[in-house]
């Protein structure tokens, strides 16, 4: 696989930066360089912008029949080509391939599911109170939109925004992360090799600060959506809300796991370790705090230990590959903290806790048990391999841990008890709960948190709303 060097997409062309800037593109896997990325300045912002906004006027008249035909164009064409691709996203991000792969077959399901959402913008009409009156409410596309998408799902952060805000009726700029810029970059060049005009879909990379604190405010831009962590997050929505310009936040999250004494423990075992190896724990949604009772804490820690134990950990070309490495150096230091200031505060290392060999970034997959609140790990979000499993005896002590963080993006429970169910359902404060199996992120269902985790959701039947606006019109005669 010859790893492409990326290049910047402005108004239709694939073209270097006009000051000549890049960055190396390293493989986690070795650390080695594997290509380089084109890095935007203002000049190049400024023509992004203005292309969009030149496009915005045609593409917002565009029917939606147009738009959804265009975007399933461009589904098949990520699908003809997700082999290569998911090759690409291999080399940059790490991941094994078979996640790779499942990554970028569901962007094309994405597409697809915003492409029928195209068809279905609909507005009202609003009974009058006197004869001779209608009052209808209008839905149109917000305007160009600024994206900023992370390393560590560089086509199914993409292709969220990207579908939603081209099945609107608005026109985008992408910023997606400079470790990780070919996979998005192929992932659009599916939407321009299926036709859609050029200047309708951007794609930039360069410095996070500086383009974002030049787009967000910018007179073109008029919708801003952001995943990522929550301190950024709540910078960037401070900043678009001083613009007064909507904003969609994904942010961080540390989600529970609430395993209780009627669980089925193997079933729980078997979803919850192939969650957690799930790209490194590189996952806004990966689990966290495992909450066990006291009744089954033994047979759980036990079986999910051995399961994390026993996972092959090595690069995500190998098919044998369960975990491959973390995506960038930094992280490394960042879980070893973690790790270091549970144990200080008392908490016992079950597997794991260290580095694997000197080559690449990988990281055992690692267990803490008995850790106290007061941990950092506990509180921060740990963005990589780490488990904690804490006992509890009683219902509340469970359901008081798991709201405790100002987090609200995605929760796990297992539990056979009807009553147990319901009481999840109205008490867990996560944007997304699942019971009993694993049921998120499909392109028909909400994905969003509340609190803390952000705000608004980037799939179902409610994404694409935030690339509408609604205009009232009331006439008499």
């Amino acid at each position: 696989m010859n790893y492409p060097d990326t290049q910047l997409l402005i108004d239709g062309t694939w073209r270097p930066a006009r000051d000549g800037r890049g960055l190396p593109v390293l493989n986690p896997a070795t650390g080695a360089e594997i290509g380089r990325v084109a890095c935007a300045g203002i000049a190049d912002l400024d023509e992004a912008l203005a292309a969009a906004n030149r496009a915005f006027a045609e593409w917002r008249l565009s029917s939606p029949l147009y738009r959804s035909d265009l975007m399933r164009k461009a589904a098949a064409l990520l699908r003809e080509r997700a082999e290569a691709i998911a090759a690409i996203m291999v080399a940059e991000q790490g991941k094994p391939l078979a996640q790779a792969r499942i990554e970028t077959m569901a962007g094309a399901e994405i597409i697809e599911w915003f492409a029928e959402e195209a068809r279905r913008c609909y507005g009202q009409v609003i009974a009058p109170r006197i004869p001779g009156v209608t009052q209808l409410t209008v839905k149109e596309p917000l305007g160009p939109v600024a994206a900023f998408t992370p390393w560590n799902f560089p086509i199914n952060q993409a292709v969220r925004k990207v579908s939603a805000a081209l099945a609107a009726g608005c026109t985008i700029i992408v910023k997606a992360a400079e470790e990780t810029p070919a996979s998005p970059a192929e992932l659009i060049r599916c939407f321009v090799d299926a036709g859609v005009p050029a200047g309708v879909v951007n794609l930039v990379y360069g410095d996070p600060a500086e383009i974002s604190s030049y787009l967000i405010p910018h007179p073109v831009i008029r919708k801003v959506s952001f995943t990522g962590s929550t301190a950024v997050g709540k910078q960037l929505a401070a900043l678009a809300g001083l613009h007064m310009k909507p904003a969609t936040m994904e942010l961080g999250g540390h989600a529970p796991v609430l395993v209780f004494d009627d669980a089925d423990v193997e079933a729980a075992i078997s979803a919850m370790a192939a969650s957690k190896l799930r790209n490194a724990g590189q996952v806004c949604i990966s689990p966290t705090r495992f909450l066990v009772q006291e009744a089954v804490a033994d047979r759980f820690t036990e079986g999910f230990t051995a399961t994390l134990a026993s996972a092959r950990v090595g690069p995500g070309t190998d098919p044998d590959s369960a975990m491959g490495p973390l995506a960038n150096e930094r992280r490394i230091p960042a879980i070893e903290r973690l790790i270091r200031d549970a144990l200080d505060r008392g908490a016992r290392l079950a597997t794991g806790g260290e580095r694997i060999g000197n080559e690449g970034w990988f990281f055992a997959p690692t267990v803490l048990t008995d850790v106290p609140a007061d941990a950092a790990v506990m509180n921060e979000e740990p963005f990589g391999p780490i488990a904690v499993i804490n006992r509890f005896r009683a219902d509340d002590e469970a359901f008081a841990e798991a709201n405790r963080l100002p987090y609200g993006l995605a929760a796990y429970a297992w539990t056979r008890s009807s009553a147990r169910v319901q009481r999840l359902q109205d008490e867990v404060q996560a944007g997304m709960l699942t019971i009993n199996h694993i049921g998120l992120s499909l392109p028909e269902v909400p994905f969003g948190g509340i609190g803390d985790s952000g705000m608004g959701t980037e799939g179902g039947s409610e994404a694409i709303n935030a690339y509408l606006q609604t205009r009232f019109v009331t006439r008499k005669g």
